[in-house]
């Protein structure tokens, strides 16, 4: 049996999270394996209810599940609270008391949806690389911290153990591809990069057989938008993950197509890579994808069924192929579908 823990959240999320249950639920029909599904408030939503983002209730239940998925978080509503109390500040949380350390956002291009990327289809056309970004160092979580009437401050810090547990499984999933890892600094400039180009270096005689390249975070995000075919793994730090996967995820066509897991050494939540978009919220219009990707990535990385990953994707490709399309990844004058009806596609592809 699989334990999940469901996380709707805010904003879209309830909607998309919903296309990704029922996808667990055919899944568990079609394969007879029983899936047992705990919701929980979190965000915006549990500060309605409790007065506080993130409950002990909904943490202790992510620390005794298989895996957690979460929809979205956020929005207008909340966006005055003091910084301590805001969506973003309970992400940081979770991710930090789960060890959630590594981030793996896949940044691929299918070939149905090569004309929805801003970049010329031959620039774009066969991209399929994965963004390993370090998630509980770094800058974000760095002391000393703070600002005055005059300044502000914050510190990059990492450890030497952040920084090699991150490359382990970079080097790992690349032995899985086609064996590159670009690891992404600006040891120019910075000593903490120099310190993790150091680390990496290190780690790397233990995977003689991957290539290991490194690039500055600058010409890195320069790459990506002219020729992301050269990428296959890229490792970095929590800071520029953070911006480097976003512009990854535009290459693609829409934030909403793509998945992300962020895995720890006994603990996993998976979540689409956008934010909670209340402009489109309760109307039928989020596209559902990232959402079922990320249980597409919960069956690979949590429960080890690569198999059943890629029946999702295969439905996923299927019902692009066939012209469906919602309005984010939509050309001017197509025809488009809402959420659920993008889901029940998906999930007749399933069947078939």
């Amino acid at each position: 049996m699989y334990k999940i823990v469901s996380i709707p959240g805010d904003g879209i999320g309830p909607e998309v999270v919903a296309g990704a249950v029922a996808v667990m639920q055919q899944l568990s029909k079609k394969h007879g394996f029983e899936i047992q599904i705990e919701e929980h408030p979190f965000g915006g939503a549990s500060y309605d209810l409790h007065g506080e983002m993130l409950t002990e209730a909904t943490l202790e239940a992510c620390r005794n599940c298989d895996a957690v998925l979460l929809g979205a978080v956020g929005g207008p509503k909340w966006e005055n609270l003091p910084h301590e109390h805001k969506p973003e500040a309970a992400l940081l949380k979770i991710r930090k008391e789960l060890g959630l350390f590594a981030n793996l956002r896949p940044a691929k291009v299918y070939d149905a949806l090569i004309d929805a990327s801003s970049l010329k289809a031959d620039v774009v056309r066969g991209t399929d690389f994965v963004v390993f970004r370090e998630l509980t160092g770094g800058i974000y979580f760095g002391q000393p911290r703070g600002f005055d009437a005059t300044k502000g401050w914050n510190t990059m810090v990492y450890e030497g153990y952040e920084v090699e547990r991150i490359a382990r499984l970079a080097f790992e999933a690349a032995r899985q591809r086609k064996g590159r890892v670009m690891s992404i600094d600006k040891a120019n400039v910075l000593e903490v990069s120099q310190f993790w180009r150091n680390v990496v270096i290190e780690v790397h005689k233990d995977f003689a057989d991957v290539e290991l390249s490194h690039m500055y975070v600058d010409n890195a995000a320069m790459q990506i938008v002219r020729n992301p075919k050269q990428f296959d793994v890229i490792v970095t730090g929590n800071l520029f993950g953070d911006i480097l996967s976003d512009i990854a995820g535009m290459i693609t066509g829409s934030l909403g197509m793509l998945p992300s897991a962020s895995i720890g050494t006994k603990h996993a939540l998976y979540e689409p890579i956008h934010g909670s978009a209340p402009d489109i919220a309760g109307q039928n219009k989020a596209n559902p994808i990232a959402t079922i990707a990320s249980v597409a990535m919960m069956f690979e990385h949590s429960f080890g069924r690569p198999d059943i990953a890629r029946e999702i994707e295969q439905a996923i490709e299927a019902t692009l192929a066939a012209g469906l399309r919602t309005a984010d990844i939509a050309n001017p004058g197509d025809a488009t579908v809402s959420t659920t009806a993008m889901t029940e596609a998906i999930v007749k592809n399933l069947s078939a």
